[in-house]
């Protein structure tokens, strides 16, 4: 098949024009939310100086990865849901899928970077400030954007060379659902997918529970004002954690596995993905992070 030919995905069966419209103005008020949500946070990070500390940075860092990445799904998708079937060819569907999972392989990383952050600052407060330099924080964000890069670039190369026996996706973006439209998964895209996985998923996820496993058994060993210390700031990362691991255990069991989920029902799940987690995450540190929780009520008020 014809690597520029076009490729078709799975399509909502409308039964009405009305039922279309509605959809796909509840969709578009859904991404400017979105949009206005996570940008709202970063904006207050940004103008005050006292949020410009290591955790409001990875704070703004997570939010911005959320307007990025639901920017490479809302408008292919809100254009696909105005016409009767969505089409893309192969080499753009490849570039969604690459800011897709680069966007998405950094969500645990910065987490990670967050974790650490933490545990820092509750069990060597005293080091804090030694520690945690702008040059560390730079390369954290650094390294937790640069290596899904190179672990996404590296499929998608893989990807564009191989050859095509279909031009339908089980999808309604292009996510790992790509790979069913090759005749034969090369062996180097096996391969580095799961060193993608491991990279980008488990070592960060098992160094996240590590370190929040010693956060809290210090924590439980301290003065009450430690322990509330540690709920404060902790709790909303872990809340953002489970989403985050929602979003990848989907991901994997319904495209990489592939299990044979009915249309609606992947079409269902898709699009809680998709509205979900992105919306979560700045409602979680808007509510529950004390500081960023100050200076909205404060912009709130002026408004």
């Amino acid at each position: 098949m014809d690597k520029e030919s076009n490729v078709t995905f799975l399509t909502l069966d409308w039964y009405t024009e009305i039922i279309q419209i509605y959809f796909l103005f509840i969709m578009f008020t859904l991404y400017i939310v979105i949009i206005c949500t996570n940008s709202t946070i970063v904006y207050l990070i940004f103008i005050h100086k006292n949020l410009h500390e290591p955790m409001y940075i990875f704070i703004a860092a997570l939010l911005l990865n959320s307007v990025l990445y639901s920017t490479t799904v809302y408008p292919k998708l809100l254009i696909g849901f105005l016409s009767e079937k969505q089409v893309t060819t192969y080499s753009a569907c490849l570039f969604q899928f690459f800011m897709f999972y680069t966007l998405g392989g950094s969500e645990l990383p910065l987490l990670a970077a967050m974790a650490y952050d933490r545990y820092v600052a509750i069990c060597k407060p005293l080091e804090y400030q030694i520690i945690m330099r702008k040059t560390t924080v730079s390369i954290s964000l650094i390294i937790a954007w640069l290596v899904p890069v190179c672990h996404i670039a590296v499929l998608v190369i893989a990807s564009a060379e191989a050859k095509l026996c279909d031009s339908n996706i089980k999808g309604i973006f292009c996510n790992n659902a790509v790979y069913t439209l090759q005749c034969q998964r090369s062996r180097l895209i096996t391969i580095f997918g799961v060193v993608a996985l491991l990279h980008l998923v488990i070592l960060p996820m098992l160094f996240i529970v590590f370190t929040y496993t010693i956060i809290f058994i210090v924590s439980f060993q301290s003065c009450k004002e430690i322990r509330k210390k540690a709920a404060e700031t902790c709790l909303p990362h872990l809340l953002v954690l489970i989403s985050a691991c929602l979003f990848f255990v989907y991901d994997i069991s319904i495209a990489r596995v592939e299990l044979d989920f009915p249309k609606t029902a992947r079409i269902i799940m898709t699009l809680q993905i998709v509205l979900y987690h992105p919306l979560f995450n700045p409602f979680v540190y808007g509510l529950k992070m004390k500081e960023i929780s100050k200076h909205l009520k404060g912009l709130i008020d002026d408004i």
